[in-house]
């Protein structure tokens, strides 16, 4: 019922409707001389996101080479300085601040270009009688006319001042941007190259910009314009341009493979944060509730890319795909239930993981049919794709990405709302005794096998009581764990009841160590083991790199009546 009420209220048209009912409720208000009641809620605030662990530095002349299919993919970008990874590691960098917009202010709603002349001139490279005329001539009440070609114009190269500073985009937006005021108004080409003219860029900014505020630019831009969400595949050329022109990816220029599971991995991320109902489309009050457009902003601005944690570092790519390849033992980029029985050790027990693959979210429940190239049926209602749901007897790439997120992080809504559907077998919204001694019965009889001191149900639900404090003795609601006194904690519930590793951590903890985890820098849980298993993987690839280049001479038998033959089928040295 939460999520049906999450996805109605997702829908532009239910929003505009309930905003105009508020709105009518404060007029009648004032008219009995009442209070007006509060405003709308603002987007929620951004938080700063840190950067974690050892960062990588573009500008190392020691690059590591991905490994072929039957070794662990993705290649280490080179460390700061030096590549010896035995060395220890670097100091966590300071907090990272995201960057303030660009010095000439964008366009704000409803702004006309006559407040704007110098920096179009700047752009267009005209005077501002020729831009005054020009406006004139493209007013939305003429006829459209996209303008002369010559001094009025821009290549794609030339319009990165347009993009930045006059549509407050980030830099890597221009060829998107430039590529759709061109498919919107279509214009000759000059000297063989693709031009956008002053008429057609105001043109654009008057029809797709000028009445909305930078979240909405930012979602009519991205998604495509005959649907209403913004889709997985919408956000694959904004990566693609970051992939090409970030210097902290340079070293995959070479690697179209690890490119594109680093473009999988970033969208996968994003949807896991800003589409919280996880039905694959995002709407633009999502967008407005995330710090998504920021993000894009920071990671712009920001030459290290492992400084901007979300969405973007390549260090938590790293550690995603490295532990996903593990798993995956057929190289079919599928996960089976055994598989992930064996991930972090065997920690989770067998029928969480079933539960996992019947219950848990996946980031895009419908496999869609005809977006793609080869099918390009549409749905004549808002142009979205028809679609089918996807077999769960399989984890993709995309679902694992969900599952780890959710696993290393339990102090957050999202992974707690995961977790929470994966217990509720009943799917009453409520966690009661019965589920959750279900559950534990499992651990009891793995922690028998083991050998480990056996702690009765009753005691560890008395202590979880104690932790959380739910609203009901007699059972948890999903509520009870974002309680903000304790969702930092509340994840031990779920630690009790299917991870048997990190249940015994917590029955053992040091007071000091979480004392000093929760004085770190890191921003999260999750910034914090990707921190630490990034360091793990990238020593024992250094490790894997000196043991490959160790030589093996060849010996020689000189009795030997052949004795100038020698073990020819074995690599050469150099």
């Amino acid at each position: 019922m939460d999520e049906l009420l999450v996805t109605w209220l997702s829908d532009d048209e239910v929003y505009s409707r309930v905003l105009r009912m508020v709105d009518d409720a404060r007029k009648s208000g004032k008219s009995r001389g009442l209070s007006p009641s509060s405003p709308p809620l603002s987007p929620i605030p951004v938080k700063k996101a840190d950067g974690k662990g050892s960062h990588l530095n573009s500008g190392s002349s020691t690059n590591l080479e991905p490994f072929n299919r039957s070794s662990p993919p993705p290649p280490v970008s080179p460390m700061e300085g030096s590549s010896d990874l035995s060395s220890p590691l670097p100091d966590v960098p300071a907090s990272l601040v995201l960057p303030p917009l660009p010095t000439h202010r964008p366009l704000g709603p409803g702004q006309s270009f006559s407040s704007r002349l110098p920096s179009i001139r700047d752009a267009f490279g005209i005077s501002p009688a020729e831009v005054s005329a020009h406006s004139d001539e493209c007013h939305p009440s003429r006829s459209f006319d996209v303008g002369r070609v010559g001094e009025t114009s821009l290549t794609l190269r030339h319009f990165v001042k347009v993009t930045k500073d006059l549509c407050g985009f980030p830099t890597f937006f221009n060829a998107p941007l430039f590529r759709r005021i061109r498919s919107l108004y279509p214009f000759p080409e000059e000297d063989g190259e693709d031009v956008v003219t002053l008429c057609m860029f105001e043109r654009f900014w008057n029809d797709e910009m000028a009445p909305y505020d930078r979240h909405e630019r930012f979602f009519r831009l991205v998604k495509r314009p005959d649907r209403r969400y913004i889709h997985q595949e919408d956000f694959h050329p904004y990566v693609q341009e970051l992939l090409d022109y970030h210097p902290g990816l340079d070293f995959l220029s070479n690697h179209t493979e690890f490119q594109e599971k680093y473009a999988v991995t970033v969208i996968t991320r994003i949807f896991y944060v800003v589409n919280r109902c996880h039905n694959g489309k995002i709407t633009v009050r999502q967008i407005r509730r995330s710090n998504l457009l920021d993000a894009f902003h920071a990671v712009d601005e920001e030459e290290d890319i492992n400084k901007v944690t979300q969405y973007f570092s390549y260090e938590h790519f790293y550690v995603l795909y490295c532990r996903f390849w593990e798993l995956d033992h057929d190289r079919d980029y599928r996960i089976t239930r055994e598989d992930l029985l064996r991930y972090s050790d065997h920690s989770l027990s067998h029928m969480i993981v079933d539960r996992i693959f019947d219950a848990a979210p996946r980031p895009f429940p419908d496999a869609a049919v005809g977006n793609s190239s080869a099918n390009g049926a549409e749905n004549p209602e808002g142009g979205d794709s028809v679609s089918v749901s996807r077999s769960r007897e399989h984890m993709s790439y995309e679902d694992f990405i969900f599952f780890m997120l959710s696993e290393e992080d339990k102090s957050n809504e999202i992974s707690v709302r995961y977790w929470f559907s994966c217990i509720d077998v009943d799917g009453d919204g409520k966690l009661n005794n019965m589920e959750m001694r279900s559950f534990y019965a499992v651990q009891l009889h793995r922690m028998q096998c083991l050998g480990h001191e056996i702690v009765p149900f009753e005691d560890m639900l008395c202590q979880m009581i104690d932790m959380i404090k739910p609203r009901s003795n007699n059972h948890f609601v999903v509520e009870d764990f974002l309680q903000p006194e304790c969702v930092r904690v509340s994840g031990a519930l779920f630690e009790a009841l299917f991870n048997l590793n990190k249940y015994l951590l917590f029955e053992q903890k040091d007071p000091f160590m979480e004392r000093t985890k929760r004085e770190d820098e890191f921003e999260s849980d999750w910034d914090r083991f990707a921190c630490v298993d990034y360091s793990r993987l990238a020593m024992e690839e250094e490790a894997r790199e000196e043991e490959a280049m160790e030589i093996d001479w060849v010996t020689v038998d000189d009795d030997d009546d052949d004795g100038d033959e020698y073990l020819g089928n074995r690599e050469a040295p150099f």
